[in-house]
């Protein structure tokens, strides 16, 4: 088993939607909190096919670039929000089958993360998905789903845990523990 196989992983599967940044932003601080790697999908839409296999190639050439320019924009912000490097995975294919390949190749993705939509068109694909199916694959893998409706600073308080007031603390829990000298 490879070190990076031990580690757990997040996955967070980018997309150009508004609501993207608050999952990412999101999955990054808590990965940062967690130590666990954080893994960028972004799957790549198969072209419909030209009349000549060097226009179909060309269309997925650019496809890809775009894909990679689009991830190393976000792992870009990722950085500069957070400090935490992100691994990108471009997939070709359609995006439910290739999340669903994905959290089976690397099984050290424990938690996946999404971004949900708050407009009239609904939560977003992915989320559909998931409230009509037992989840993305044949393994079981816990979703968190980050609301779209919130701001920077909510996403952030959310994910960064507060430590507790002094006053806070229980005193039952300390009751009966030898003193420290």
């Amino acid at each position: 088993m490879s070190e990076e196989e031990k580690t757990f992983a997040l996955l967070v599967v980018a997309d150009e939607s508004e609501e993207f940044p608050n999952a990412l932003i999101y999955a990054g601080l808590l990965a940062k909190r967690t130590g666990w790697r954080l893994v960028m999908l972004r799957a790549i839409e198969p072209a419909d096919p030209a009349p000549w296999a060097s226009i179909t190639d060309e269309i997925r050439r650019q496809a890809r670039d775009a894909a990679e320019s689009l991830t190393q924009r976000f792992a870009a912000e990722l950085w500069a929000e957070c400090g935490v490097n992100v691994q990108t995975v471009l997939l070709e294919g359609e995006l439910k089958p290739a999340m669903r390949r994905l959290l089976e190749e690397d099984s050290s993705i424990k938690l996946v993360v999404l971004a949900s939509a708050s407009g009239p068109s609904g939560p977003g694909p992915l989320v559909k998905l998931l409230s009509k199916s037992a989840g993305f694959g044949e393994r079981a893998v816990p979703v968190l789903v980050v609301p779209g409706a919130l701001k920077r600073a909510d996403v952030r308080a959310l994910a960064l845990p507060a430590a507790p007031a002094p006053e806070e603390k229980d005193p039952n829990l300390t009751e009966g523990l030898p003193k420290a000298t």
